[in-house]
C-alpha cells in the first residue's frame, strides 16, 4: 500500500444525507425486507417466511419506519376479506440498483 499524502482537511466530509440513507437501509433487517419487496408486493406473513429469523415485532417496526420514510407503502384491499400487502413506492424502487449491486458484492466478497 502506498503512503497516504492527503490530510483530513483535503478530503470531502461525509455527506449527512448519505449517512442518513445508509443508516435507514442498513438498519438490521431493513435491507432484507427491501430485497424481498423488490420482487413485488408481499403480505406480512410472506415477508416473515422469506426473511428467516425475523420476528413479527421487528418486522412490524421496520415496516413502519420504511413507510414513514416513504420507501414502503401499506396497501389495504377491502374487497371481501381484508388483505394487507406491503409494496415499494417509487422512492423505494429507486433503491433497487444500489441494493442489487450490494447483493452482487456480498456474493463475491463475503
Amino acid at each position: 500500500m502506498g503512503v497516504a499524502t492527503d490530510t483530513a482537511a483535503d478530503r470531502s466530509p461525509c455527506c449527512s444525507r448519505y449517512h442518513q440513507a445508509v443508516e435507514l437501509v442498513g438498519k438490521r433487517w431493513s435491507g432484507a425486507i427491501l430485497l424481498v419487496l423488490m420482487d413485488g408486493p408481499s403480505r406480512f406473513c410472506e415477508i416473515t417466511q422469506l426473511v428467516s429469523d425475523l420476528s413479527d415485532r421487528l418486522l412490524s417496526e421496520r415496516l413502519k419506519e420504511l413507510e414513514a420514510a416513504g420507501i414502503v407503502e401499506r396497501c389495504v384491499e377491502a374487497d371481501g376479506p381484508v388483505r394487507v400487502e406491503y409494496a415499494l413506492t417509487s422512492k423505494g424502487r429507486a433503491l433497487e440498483p444500489a441494493l442489487r449491486e450490494l447483493e452482487r458484492w456480498s456474493h463475491s466478497h463475503l
